[in-house]
């Protein structure tokens, strides 16, 4: 297990205590490349749960994030208007909700990626 860089658990602390969802972050975790931007653990959770419930299918997992954040140092950055970046493609295309622990981590910077065809 590894020790989780305490200048990314700080900046996942401080989204947490300003409840912002501004700051973009690009991570490379597991030999993938996610870059969007962070929200703090109650939105990011609120935001998962209600696309849940409006699920045909799987609208009984809903209440599993309906529970509240644990106290203490952010273990987690929770990204939302994220992609997995591969090729010249992020996917999903639109975005999605993205839960990584800061410990699997391996690089990382400021700001999100993007392609264009120009």
């Amino acid at each position: 297990m590894s020790k989780p860089d305490e200048l990314l658990v700080d900046v996942a602390a401080l989204v947490e205590s300003r409840q912002s969802n501004q700051m973009s972050l690009t991570v490379v975790t597991g030999g993938a490349v996610l870059t969007g931007r962070l929200a703090p653990e109650a939105v990011w959770r609120q935001r998962v749960s209600e696309v849940l419930t409006d699920s045909d299918r799987l609208g009984e997992f809903s209440a599993v994030f309906d529970t509240p954040a644990r106290n203490g140092p952010p273990t987690h950055l929770h990204f939302h208007v994220a992609r997995i970046l591969q090729g010249t493609v992020g996917i999903p295309e639109t975005g999605g909700m993205y839960r990584v622990a800061i410990e699997d981590v391996s690089a990382w910077t400021v700001g999100d990626f993007s392609y264009s065809d120009r």
